[in-house]
């Protein structure tokens, strides 16, 4: 039995998409009846396989609709592949979407302990962590404010600020550490290190290439769902720069 924390092997991940939605029910019966009907699949992810261990952290490239977003899903157990297999072994924490989760008519604090209880938190961690959590996100100011008076940035850095607090086995990161201004994403950063030297296995997705250099021990590259290539940090990046430059 493999070793690794996640284990990815052979995995496919297909929608199926029609023209059912643009049209009433009457008129899908009558499509179905008189065999007019289109059903088409549409393949976000192709056979991609890679495997990560304790300490590893993994960076995915690509450009947008590469499959990137539809990957993390998968191995955060949210989607299933429509073939292969994916194995994680631990707890998992996936910052995927930071603005899902939210009451715009309750409080900063009151939203603090709902998204906390959403992601799995008993409360006294969250009443606890709570002072940690809001001068994290720079909030000491908005605690009484009804949520929906926070600007999108900040909204953006309170979620990352409740689902940083966790220390998992597997943390899965989709474009998280861009939030906020300079000197947020620079503390986010820092953040991530220290719960990875802490011993968590980490998958980022990251549209800077710098970033992934400087943070990502291995790269996987996506490109229309295609596995382009997975291994060695410089190698890879090398050679994703090299095709953005030649777009």
């Amino acid at each position: 039995m493999s070793d690794a924390l996640v284990d990815v092997q052979n995995v496919s991940i297909r929608y199926r998409v029609g023209d059912c939605q643009a049209i009433g029910l009457k008129e899908y019966v009558m499509r179905k009846l008189t065999h007019r009907y289109r059903v088409e699949e549409f393949c976000a992810v192709k056979d991609v396989s890679l495997q990560i261990f304790t300490g590893d952290m993994l960076g995915i490239v690509g450009v947008n609709g590469s499959g990137k977003s539809t990957l993390l899903k998968a191995i955060s157990g949210i989607m299933r592949p429509t073939e292969g297999t994916i194995v994680t072994r631990g707890k998992i924490a996936a910052l995927l979407e930071l603005g899902s989760g939210f009451d715009g008519d309750l409080t900063v604090k009151e939203n603090t302990f709902l998204r906390g209880a959403l992601l799995g938190y008993q409360r006294q961690f969250i009443q606890d962590a709570y002072r940690d959590i809001i001068e994290f996100a720079g909030l000491e100011e908005f605690e009484d404010r009804p949520f929906r008076q926070l600007s999108s940035g900040m909204q953006a850095r309170l979620a990352f600020s409740i689902a940083s607090m966790v220390q998992p086995e597997i943390l899965i990161l989709d474009e998280v550490l861009s939030v906020g201004d300079g000197a947020f994403q620079k503390k986010s950063e820092q953040k991530m290190r220290s719960v990875i030297q802490a011993g968590a296995t980490t998958i980022l997705v990251s549209h800077s290439t710098a970033q992934v250099r400087e943070m990502c021990t291995k790269v996987l590259w996506l490109d229309k769902g295609n596995q382009m290539m997975f291994g060695d940090t410089q190698m890879v990046c090398d050679a994703y720069e090299k095709f953005l430059g030649e777009l």
